[in-house]
């Protein structure tokens, strides 16, 4: 792979100047094509020693295009860095909404996602996503709602952090990806080809030689008049036979090898990682496949490229009299068999495994770009958090918060007045929870929590073509959680205002109900409410606590600090947003 230029300053000026040795060497490519021409027609009309200079212009010709081609490829490169450089820009602005969503990885039955803005507008895969193809993003969003694993979670947190002080590798990578791979364009159905077996005869063999050397020397005779035309043609019809043996497997080939742009963001892709030297076990275990001993992975891709420009372009009307005279369909026929015999499965297994790394490259970069920087502390039981942010919110809009939950103090009943901050806080908790499972910082100075999985009970929404209304969704979400909590499950859950679609007798008695069903099992969790009575249990059960959110009434405002405050809250607010929005209340006569 040639050198490119992957630093993404002055990218203006440097676009400038590689549009300009691309049209310079674009002009001299149409010189040497039209003396390319001349020349070959005095080589046939005049003397063959003309044929030297032809041979000299199709080399010129070739190196030209080489050139050329490596200028557009830097070209794209440098747009792509633009591009970054303006999507870096808005996630550190948290302008997220000309990003890709994820929309279609959000999953209502899933124990988390949904509830925690992972996917959609304004969310976390915005804010971390740096893949390219559609498997990539897959493979991210899988990540992403997977089930809690502090194990695996510390070795990518050792990999992304390594990948972090690698800002030229990732920007290689990312680059690449952007500026050459094309989903539309991109074909899934040659891993399945290039398992396949192509089988060469001793037939085909034999002729894959006696083709060349025949049609040579019998239009060299044509050519002398020693022998007539007439027995070139024989020689072709004789000749169809023969290529009609390789015809269909070539045709299956020419339509399951990728197009050059895909297999061109996996040679570029696989160049930057061989050279690059990397520490943690994790990357180091995700690079061996591509470190390769007799061939490097990178030529791999750049031999199956040249044999798909072959194989792909022999319909092109240059290629077909030289196929009908030199019966060379069959000489690549058999450089395509021993090439998958070779590589085939190997080659084969790249793409997954690149896909991955489209992962790793996301998780590096939004370390290196927004990543917080909060220490991973271990936990016995519970959680703990200090100077606890919201990642989705800008770093100086955002208010933190400490907070601690163990085994003592394993439900914690969360009060407090409207739009004071309840629900973001609990969300906070549990986007922290999803980035220190990634393998990511916390945005925290310092986060942590035992073996549990996460749980979640927010946007519990009616559903019209399933008759299924929201107060029915809560509860059979509530259920999911009871069935994993009394199979013996850690869970640490975030329920917000429960039983919200009930009257407030029912919905104090069951809160209370399930509260005491929670206390015996290896649960914990914050419940918020509006139901002020419920802050009672305190004082009846040990493992309750009280904490508030408050906010500040004025005449013609509501003040808000997003503090979380020790005990139940003392007063709420409805009534007071009900009449600025201009209820008005009327006392009774």
């Amino acid at each position: 792979m040639k050198g490119f230029d992957f630093e993404n300053s002055n990218l203006p000026e440097k676009l400038k100047g590689v549009k300009s040795k691309a049209g310079t060497l674009s002009f001299l490519r149409l010189m040497v094509f039209l003396a390319m021409g001349g020349l070959f027609v005095l080589t046939v009309s005049d003397n063959p020693v003309w044929l030297l200079f032809f041979g000299i212009s199709v080399a010129a010709f070739i190196s030209l295009i080489r050139k050329y081609n490596e200028q557009k490829d830097q070209e794209a490169i440098y747009l792509a860095l633009e591009k970054m450089n303006t999507y870096r820009q808005k996630r550190i602005r948290r302008k997220l909404k000309d990003l890709e969503s994820g929309t279609e990885f959000q999953e209502k039955a899933h124990p988390f996602s949904n509830d925690l803005d992972l996917f959609g507008d304004h969310s976390l895969f915005q804010l971390l996503n740096h893949t390219v193809s559609k498997n990539g993003k897959e493979a991210l969003a899988k990540k992403m709602k997977s089930g809690f694993d502090l194990g695996r979670a510390e070795a990518f947190r050792e990999a992304s952090a390594e990948l972090c002080t690698k800002p030229n590798f990732l920007l290689a990578m990312e680059s690449i990806g952007m500026a050459f791979y094309n989903e539309e364009k991109s074909n899934s159905g040659w891993i399945k080809w290039l398992h396949e077996e192509n089988k060469s005869t001793f037939l085909i063999a034999v002729f894959a030689f006696i083709g060349p050397a025949g049609g040579l020397t019998l239009s060299v005779l044509v050519y002398l008049g020693i022998v007539p035309a007439a027995l070139l043609g024989v020689w072709i019809l004789v000749g169809m036979i023969f290529l009609g043996m390789v015809f269909k497997p070539l045709k299956k080939a020419a339509e399951s090898i990728p197009g050059r742009d895909q297999l061109k963001t996996y040679r570029y892709w696989l160049a930057v990682l061989e050279k690059e030297q990397l520490a943690s076990p994790l990357l180091k275990k995700m690079q061996a496949p591509f470190l390769t001993k007799e061939v490097k992975a990178s030529t791999l891709f750049d031999q199956l490229d040249s044999l798909g420009l072959w194989i792909q372009n022999r319909i092109n009307l240059l290629y077909i009299p030289l196929n009908l005279i030199f019966w060379t369909d069959l000489l690549l026929y058999l450089r395509l068999v021993s090439w998958k015999r070779k590589y085939g499965n190997l080659v084969a297994d790249f793409p997954a495994q690149l896909e991955e790394w489209e992962v790793l490259i996301s998780l590096g970069a939004f370390e290196s770009e927004v990543g917080g920087q909060g220490k991973v502390i271990t936990v016995e039981k519970g959680l703990i958090g200090k100077v606890v942010s919201h990642p989705l919110l800008e770093p100086g809009v955002a208010v933190p918060n400490d907070f601690v939950i163990d085994g003592d103090q394993r439900i914690v009943l969360l009060t407090g007045a409207n739009m004071s901050g309840k629900t973001t806080f609990m969300r906070t908790l549990g986007i922290n929870c999803v980035l220190v499972n990634l393998g990511l910082n916390p945005f925290a100075e310092e986060f942590g929590f035992s073996a549990f999985q996460l749980y979640t009970s927010m946007r519990n929404t009616d559903n019209l073509g399933e008759s299924v209304s929201s107060f029915y969704a809560e509860l059979s979400r509530i259920k999911q959680l009871i069935d994993r909590i009394e199979n013996g499950e850690q869970i640490f859950f975030l329920l917000d205002e429960i039983l919200k679609g009930t009257n407030t007798e029912d919905r104090i008695a069951g809160s209370e109900a399930l509260i005491r069903q929670v206390e015996n099992t290896e649960a914990l969790g914050i419940i918020s409410t509006h139901d002020i009575e419920l802050a009672e249990l305190e004082t009846r059960m040990s493992s309750v606590k009280n904490f508030s959110f408050h906010s500040e009434i004025h005449d013609q405002s509501i003040d808000f600090d997003y503090k979380i405050k020790r005990g139940a809250c003392p007063s709420f607010n409805a009534h007071k947003l009900m009449e600025l929005m201009g209820i008005r209340f009327q006392e009774e006569k």
